[in-house]
């Protein structure tokens, strides 16, 4: 079935087993949004504003982040940027 909504507020909105794949959310606001026991796999997040986010006890093998802004951004409390700096240190070739 293919369920359409526009100019809704959902607000507080909760889904619980339910099946969102393939699902296409444009210009749509999930601030202060919880995801718990989600599967994101193959999901593409394009023009987003992930700033204050929070991703604990994730599974992050093969994901791919790029054209991004790092500042700030921490794994396992390490700046990211830092991390970016003393690679490019330590590998003068790479792009």
């Amino acid at each position: 079935m293919k369920l359409k909504t526009e100019d809704e507020n959902l607000r507080s909105a909760e889904f619980i087993n339910t099946n969102l794949s393939s699902a296409q959310f444009r210009d749509v606001s999930l601030e202060g949004t919880k995801f718990t026991d989600a599967t994101f796999a193959s999901a593409i997040l394009e023009d987003v504003n992930l700033t204050g986010m929070t991703i604990r006890n994730a599974n992050c093998t093969g994901v791919n982040i790029e054209d991004a802004n790092y500042d700030g951004m921490r794994i396992e409390g390490i700046l990211v940027t830092d991390l970016i700096q003393l690679y490019h240190s330590l590998h003068p070739e790479a792009p």
